[in-house]
């Protein structure tokens, strides 16, 4: 019998998740309002008890023709006569459980890694699922928090093997993030057939309607990250867009959240403000909702690395992906210190990133495959050429599937579909704080107002400020990085204010070219 994973759901007994609520009346409205797959779990009420519930939702989901599976206890599960069990990788091991549990049970196993995945898939599972995707606090013993990011990678394997399996993903899924995980995390040949819910149904107040609400996101999960990007390859037609979308900026005036290192606030709020942005520098976890609700973005600078700063940056990415407001990392210092370098992986498994922006060194990183230790938060002489750069760039955007910009003498740009090149910039930029914190500002800020090509708003963000700094570099009044900070700040001004005017000729100086990777 062919199963439909898309909305699997597990249950939770305790008083923390299910409260006073009758556990089979939740499941009751649940499957009514679209869930597909039910697995009773329940880690702490004895045998008997176990057994009287389990057939209370065995004749529920038999009315409904939706299959009923018992987390862990096989007996249980023979009792009730469900149609499986879910055995996590402490639990009875798959073979023991197929053997008494016959050819055509349904047993699903939880894989954590790609091994677990690997050996699950090829013993006869038949499913596996997938996590912990995101920390949750309806599992006390969680090996790892894999993130999207993860999940690809099992997915990727799997889709290597010579079989099919069917896949969900758990852990600290809800209706504000699980068209963003099924998204990121598909393989080009393989996704995800559905996802594990439990909080976001049992602790729901209308079970049913919350259900609705998840299978209807389900089903709407985007084919693309930017939907124009088919029309909008040619560097002419990008450009064209350009004014356009500068101007838009001063009219809507996005609110900027900037958390941030105290060196580069004022700069970088200077920098919002010439641009017709509106900042905000809070770097309290707990303001991080209400400022989501106000249609702006985020920018996340790694400067400072502390336990409750990770924590602050954790909950403000939450509440700005609930809402999909965007979302800029600037993992400064990636490769410097280990501390950094277990920052950049617990901030990526704990959110999305719409824009990921940072020198090689610190690209690498994110991606896993630098080898050099980096001094400080510069980047230092590099050894890549640049066809190595472009693809670089290119594998990491391909694998989070959103933007990545590598900041260098010469820019790298790309949403794993298209790449570009761009050589606008001065040299002052690099002798002055906070020039690249304050270019992730710029770009945030232009993400806010369009949405549409997350690619063409960064390359919009790129060419305003990178040009605004060869335009003061050449002003006779510039010594040096003293006088040239003022005189960037009135040419990205003026900049801004001449696309409210419609004058476009300051983008003539854009030096972009599309690299074939």
């Amino acid at each position: 019998m062919a199963i439909d994973y898309s909305l699997y759901l597990v249950t939770d007994s305790t008083q923390a998740i299910l409260g006073n609520k009758d556990l089979a009346s939740v499941v009751e409205a649940a499957v009514e309002g679209g869930v597909t797959v039910v697995q009773y779990r329940d880690k702490e009420s004895e045998t008997a008890s176990l057994i009287r519930m389990g057939k209370r939702l065995r004749a529920i989901t038999k009315k409904h023709k939706v299959p009923l599976l018992i987390n862990d206890h096989v007996g249980v599960a023979q009792a009730v006569d469900a149609d499986g069990v879910h055995l996590g990788q402490e639990d009875m091991d798959l073979g023991t459980a197929r053997r008494i549990l016959g050819p055509d049970a349904i047993i699903g196993v939880t894989a954590n890694n790609l091994s677990e995945a690997v050996v699950a898939a090829s013993g006869g599972a038949s499913y596996l699922g997938i996590g912990t995707v995101y920390a949750t606090p309806t599992k006390e013993n969680t090996k790892s928090i894999i993130g999207p990011a993860g999940v690809n990678n099992i997915l990727h394997r799997l889709s290597t093997m010579d079989m099919t399996i069917p896949t969900v993903a758990i852990g600290g899924l809800n209706n504000s993030n699980v068209q963003r995980v099924m998204f990121q995390s598909k393989s080009p040949t393989k996704g995800l057939d559905g996802v594990a819910v439990v909080s976001a149904i049992i602790a729901a107040q209308d079970p049913k309607a919350a259900a609705f609400g998840l299978r209807s996101s389900i089903r709407k999960v985007p084919v693309s990250m930017s939907p124009k990007s088919g029309e909008n390859q040619n560097v002419e037609t990008l450009l064209s867009q350009i004014p356009r979308i500068v101007k838009e900026l001063g009219v809507k005036s996005p609110l900027c959240h900037n958390m941030t290192n105290l060196v580069v606030q004022n700069f970088a709020a200077n920098v919002a403000l010439c641009i017709g942005a509106s900042p905000i520098m809070a770097n309290y976890g707990e303001e991080a909702k209400d400022l989501a609700g106000l249609g702006g973005a985020l920018v996340v600078n790694m400067g400072t690395v502390k336990p409750d700063g990770l924590t602050n940056y954790i909950q403000a990415i939450r509440a700005y992906n609930e809402v999909s407001g965007p979302v800029l990392f600037d993992p400064v210092g990636a490769g410097a210190t280990a501390v950094r370098r277990q920052s950049v992986k617990t901030l990526m498994s704990n959110g999305y990133f719409d824009l990921i922006k940072g020198n090689e060194n610190e690209i690498a990183t994110v991606l896993g495959e630098n080898m050099v230790q980096q001094k400080g938060v510069d980047m230092g002489a590099s050894t890549t050429d640049d066809s190595a750069k472009a693809q670089l760039v290119k594998k990491l955007a391909a694998r989070e599937r959103n933007v990545v910009l590598m900041t260098g003498k010469t820019d790298y740009l790309s949403d794993g579909e298209r790449t570009y090149a761009i050589e606008n910039g001065h040299d002052h930029l690099g002798n002055i704080t906070g020039s690249g914190c304050t270019l992730g500002t710029t770009i945030a800020a232009v993400l806010a107002v369009h949405k549409g090509d997350k690619l063409l708003a960064a390359l919009a963000g790129i060419l305003m400020y990178e040009i605004a700094a060869e335009q003061a570099g050449k002003r006779e009044d510039v010594k040096g990085p003293g006088t040239f900070v003022p005189a960037f700040l009135d040419q990205l001004y003026q900049i801004a204010q001449s696309a409210s005017k419609d004058d476009s000729e300051w983008l003539q100086a854009a030096k972009i070219e599309k690299v074939t990777v």
